[in-house]
């Protein structure tokens, strides 16, 4: 299969999906396709389902309705350890005790590879060094986390969701409580393992022009549902920003990087109060 036809096959989809907490849905009918070998962000306003859906992807909460599928293939399928062997993913505020160490830290990431009390150890070890190295954290391993910088922290756990060496990635605001040049740095490594390795990441944001920087593709929630899903040259666009976020903006183009970003100009408390669910 030629490579234009592998990241034109859905990775993951949900089709006709209901989800939801207790007696409150915020999904009714999603339909979403995530093609493989991109970095696909998924963006929003607060409450509007983008850590909803990336759960409902790593079978961490089920569908009411519908199906989730990993190529062609219910998640409600898998066992815990093969779809953790599939599917790795880094949830919002992680936590660890400060006094663990690095390298323990990452080689958590490999309990999906192992068999009761036994596992590959050489296979183990080697993961576990690639992904220090990826991250460039080999120097480290002996650190206890607690004596970490922000930055540092989160690629800590990004390597250990890499040494997981799972095809997918899914990852919930790892930039989440990091300044900017801490955000640029994780996302750049994000950005550069996933072209490399060629992982499918998705990705969820808050900062639209993070998104714009770094994604392949983008996916709008509003609503309950997909208000736009593509290419970022083809969704980053001012009538869309405007409707799904209830703000007045521009959109522009810059040149080094060849890349959009939105400028925000005011928020339009009117349509903001329509697009708040209950």
């Amino acid at each position: 299969m030629l490579e234009d036809d592998r990241t034109k096959r859905p990775e993951i989809e949900l089709r006709d999906v209901a989800l939801g907490y207790a007696n409150r849905l915020v999904f009714e009918a999603l339909d979403l396709s995530v093609r493989t070998g991109r970095l696909t962000a998924l963006c929003g306003p607060n409450g509007c389902g983008k850590s909803t859906a990336l759960r409902a992807m790593r079978a961490l909460l089920p569908a009411q309705a519908g199906n989730v599928l990993l190529k062609g293939r219910s998640v409600a399928e898998f066992s815990a350890k093969a779809l953790a062997r599939e599917i790795a993913m880094l949830t919002q505020n992680p936590a660890a005790p400060d006094e663990m160490t690095v390298h323990h830290l990452v080689s958590l990431g490999r309990y999906a590879h192992r068999t009761g009390f036994s596992s590959d150890a050489r296979a183990d070890r080697a993961a576990v060094a690639a992904a220090l190295d990826s991250t460039n954290l080999s120097d480290l391993g002996d650190r206890a986390i607690g004596t970490l910088s922000g930055g540092q922290l989160q690629r800590v756990w990004i390597a250990m969701v890499l040494a997981q060496a799972a095809p997918v990635v899914l990852l919930d605001e790892p930039t989440n409580h990091l300044d900017i040049a801490h955000a640029l740095e994780v996302l750049s490594l994000v950005r550069r393992l996933g072209a490399q390795e060629g992982k499918t990441v998705i990705v969820v944001l808050h900062d639209l022009n993070l998104a714009a920087r770094f994604a392949d593709d983008i996916v709008f929630f509003q609503g309950g549902k997909v208000a736009g899903c593509g290419p970022v040259e083809e969704v980053f666009r001012r009538e869309l920003i405007e409707e799904v976020f209830g703000i007045e903006c521009l959109v522009r183009r810059e040149e080094a990087a060849d890349r959009p970003y939105c400028i925000p100009l005011a928020a339009c408390p009117g349509r903001r109060e329509r697009l708040v669910e209950p």
